[in-house]
């Protein structure tokens, strides 16, 4: 887990705290105005690398783990494997059978798609602090975040994508017009339509923002607490008077580490949830 890793890797072993924290917080970043890497870059033609890197491998992750888990799909002697993702799609197929009333076949999916795949990206934050960095540096590359959620950019896009299909969804269902009169005369009847409106936008776009910024606070303070653990035996080296920092470093690690897998959990439960809920709400005529 990422309490066990030693702190500061052999090629951080010269950083001081501050610049130590830095380090780990500062993402592989291209700059697409000039086509070269660049860490102090900023805008909107800069991507983090790392975090697309990530978050499209463990999306492949997903896919491949229920693909093959379908592909050899039987009813008679199923194994571990296939008992675990039945369980999880029963899970959220109950959940989204009690919230959302509308008629779509992608919710379902969707929802399971949200959650599985949030879920093993705040996993990566209980890998070693110093491991994939550390590996990452051998190979020549500087910097290296391994948790896509924790990166604002990766959580405020899938909040814009689940956005995008509640706005899609309440043309669908209400109109065109149907949508406009709801922006225009809820909840205090359209002679009131400038302030209807403006109450209406704040309460549209406080979704994505709201969603976004919950998951990435979460897991950008777990991240940060596990670097400051790690912080603990940072330059201490091999000396016997080094054995209680480093005691105490896999003692809050650990503790940490196990706390953290429910907040992981917890953070994919609500995002996935919180998406059902708004796309439920698009599908009524009546709210």
């Amino acid at each position: 887990m990422a309490s066990a890793e030693q702190g500061g890797s052999s090629a951080e072993q010269g950083l001081s705290a501050g610049e130590y924290i830095q380090h780990h917080l500062t993402s592989l970043q291209f700059d697409l105005t000039t086509f070269s890497f660049n860490a102090d870059a900023s805008g909107f033609w800069v991507i983090n690398v790392d975090t697309l890197f990530f978050s499209i491998v463990l999306g492949g992750v997903f896919l491949w783990l229920f693909y093959s888990v379908a592909a050899r799909f039987t009813s008679d002697t199923p194994d571990g494997m296939q008992n675990f993702v039945e369980v999880m799609y029963e899970f959220v197929d109950t959940q989204v059978r009690d919230i959302f009333h509308g008629d779509s076949k992608l919710i379902a999916p969707l929802a399971l798609t949200i959650f599985v795949w949030i879920w093993l990206m705040n996993f990566m934050d209980l890998l070693p602090v110093d491991g994939l960095p550390e590996l990452a540096a051998v190979s020549g590359i500087d910097f290296l975040r391994i948790v896509p959620t924790a990166d604002v950019n990766n959580t405020f896009g899938m909040s814009l994508s689940v956005f995008a299909l509640v706005i899609f969804y309440s043309v669908k269902v209400k109109g065109a017009g149907g949508y406009a009169r709801h922006l225009l005369g809820h909840p205090f009847g359209l002679w009131l339509a400038p302030f209807n409106l403006v109450l209406n936008l704040v309460e549209e776009l406080a979704k994505p923002i709201s969603l976004s910024l919950r998951l990435f606070g979460n897991m950008y303070a777990g991240e940060l607490i596990f670097v400051l653990i790690a912080l603990f035996t940072l330059g201490a080296g091999l000396s016997l008077a080094a054995v209680p920092m480093y005691l105490l470093h896999i003692i809050l690690g650990l503790a940490w580490a196990i706390f953290h897998i429910l907040i992981i959990t917890l953070q994919a439960y609500i995002f996935m949830m919180l998406s059902i809920v708004y796309l439920s709400m698009a599908h009524t005529t009546d709210n």
